[in-house]
């Protein structure tokens, strides 16, 4: 069974490791996020900050002293932004949001029940919901999350030995250190990107794929089925 530490490695600095066993499957750190952020003294570890005055903050939110905030935007606990992270103008953070060093959280993006490791990249119109991205990794303008089947059917997973069934009805992505995602792309419920994987823009990609690949995808017509 995939592990956890294939895809990624939780940074030391961030103060959640019990948390997050290296060992276990990815989707299994996914509800672990608002476990982590329950067991954190938000009071002991926050102190009185300047926000500017149309930047909204509700609930539980740790935000490091270096962090660059916008004019606007909201952020709703509970919520831990890591050291010089940029947080841009309209931006949402929607509530079990943990987010490492040197991070991008672009304009009009919208982050739910995610942990974004270090170096991540997500500067444009961006959904991310119920996922784990590695330290690194890149998101597109306009790549959309996907976290929510159609039929609202609990979330499978593909991995090299097969589907698996998760049952989280609410999955999105495990995305690997310095994975790429292209403008536009859709990243199905359920998808794994492997370390230095690539899925090219404007592409509806789900599934597994391994690592240092590159998803260009075909485009395919099927007829959807009579409920």
């Amino acid at each position: 069974m995939i592990e956890a530490q294939s895809l990624f490695s939780l940074p030391t600095h961030l103060p959640f490791s019990e948390h997050f066993d290296p060992k276990v499957p990815p989707w299994e750190w996914v509800p672990k996020i608002a476990e982590a952020l329950a067991g954190f003294d938000f009071l002991e570890k926050d102190s009185a900050r300047q926000v500017p005055a149309g930047l909204i903050v509700e609930g539980e939110v740790f935000i490091h002293p270096t962090v660059k905030l916008p004019p606007y935007a909201v952020i709703q606990g509970p919520a831990w932004i890591g050291p010089n992270t940029e947080i841009r103008p309209g931006a949402f953070i929607r509530g079990n949001v943990i987010v490492g060093e040197s991070c991008t959280l672009g304009n009009s993006c919208e982050y739910k029940n995610c942990l974004l490791m270090d170096k991540v990249e997500s500067a444009h119109f961006n959904y991310v919901g119920d996922s784990i991205l590695g330290t690194g990794a890149h998101l597109g303008a306009g790549v959309i999350v996907a976290n929510l089947r159609l039929d609202r059917d609990l979330v499978p997973v593909m991995t090299s030995e097969g589907r698996v069934q998760t049952e989280l009805k609410k999955l999105g992505a495990m995305i690997g250190d310095y994975a790429e995602v292209g403008c536009n792309a859709v990243l199905q419920p359920g998808s794994i990107l492997g370390k230095r994987s690539m899925v090219t823009s404007a592409l509806p990609f789900g599934g597994h794929l391994p690592e240092a690949t590159i998803a260009t995808g075909s485009y395919s017509i099927k007829k959807i089925p009579r409920r």
